[in-house]
């Protein structure tokens, strides 16, 4: 079997590439952002509604604090950048890594890659289309005659941008699995046997994680997560005769 070719090569080699592919990165990263700040309005209305869609008729949002519009501004933009540029970052990850993999592991990353990328997406759009409009209502409902919501937008953002990035997260969990499974800490009959356990931990983590403590709105996160367990369990078993493939072939 051919060895890495990162054997072959030194310790300041290594550091050098490493401060290559940050440096593109970087570049990347400050380009994409400088082009959204120019959008910055309308990058940030975009993030807003989930909750302007909820809100009573003739309300706004505010900001307490002099520099607080600006910063918002500078953190929506540097976020949104930041997802304009991760293709370009994924693949120079990919170039600093790949001299360091088997010819054999290198043909997954691709798949890896898209599928992670894909996967976080989806979290991402299922909170924020289905999950924060019913939260932000429910949070909404609070409000009287006699007391009334003053939303900050810097508040908002990072409670949003929080949430959503758990949903991006949760939903890794088939990869998350799949990685598991090829370094041998689980198997697809040891997934099965806890089932159980996981639907607990689903509704637990869902409780945790959703902003509101109604049953809807809790559901709406523990049954997606239950349902990537179980498509977790299939992609197990894949890795699982994968694996057994390659130890097969490399006796």
């Amino acid at each position: 079997m051919t060895e890495p070719d990162e054997d072959k090569m030194p310790l300041t080699s290594h550091l050098e590439e490493l401060r290559k592919r940050l440096v593109r990165s970087m570049i990347a990263v400050g380009i994409t952002f400088l082009g959204c700040f120019a959008f910055k309005e309308g990058i940030f209305r975009i993030v807003a509604r989930p909750l302007v869609e909820v809100m009573p008729q003739g309300s706004h949002m505010v900001y307490t604090g002099l520099p607080e519009a600006f910063f918002t501004y500078i953190k929506v933009s540097f976020y949104a950048g930041l997802f304009v540029a991760s293709p370009f970052v994924l693949y120079q990850i990919w170039k600093f890594i790949s001299p360091g993999l088997y010819p054999r592991e290198r043909k997954f990353v691709a798949p890896f890659v898209a599928t992670s990328t894909l996967l976080f997406v989806g979290g991402v759009c299922f909170g924020y289309f289905l999950v924060l409009p019913a939260a932000y209502r429910f949070f909404l409902e609070f409000s009287t005659d006699f007391l009334k919501p003053m939303l900050s937008m810097q508040e908002y953002l990072s409670l949003t941008l929080k949430l959503l990035l758990a949903f991006g997260i949760i939903f890794e969990i088939p990869v998350f699995l799949f990685f598991m499974t090829k370094i041998g800490l689980v198997t697809p009959r040891k997934l099965a046997r806890m089932r159980r356990y996981a639907i607990v931990v689903c509704f637990v983590v869902a409780a945790i994680i959703t902003p509101t403590p109604d049953a809807f709105t809790q559901c709406m996160m523990a049954i997606p997560m239950i349902i990537l367990y179980e498509a977790g369990i299939v992609v197990s078993r894949l890795a699982m005769r994968r694996r057994d493939t390659d130890d097969r072939e490399s006796s």
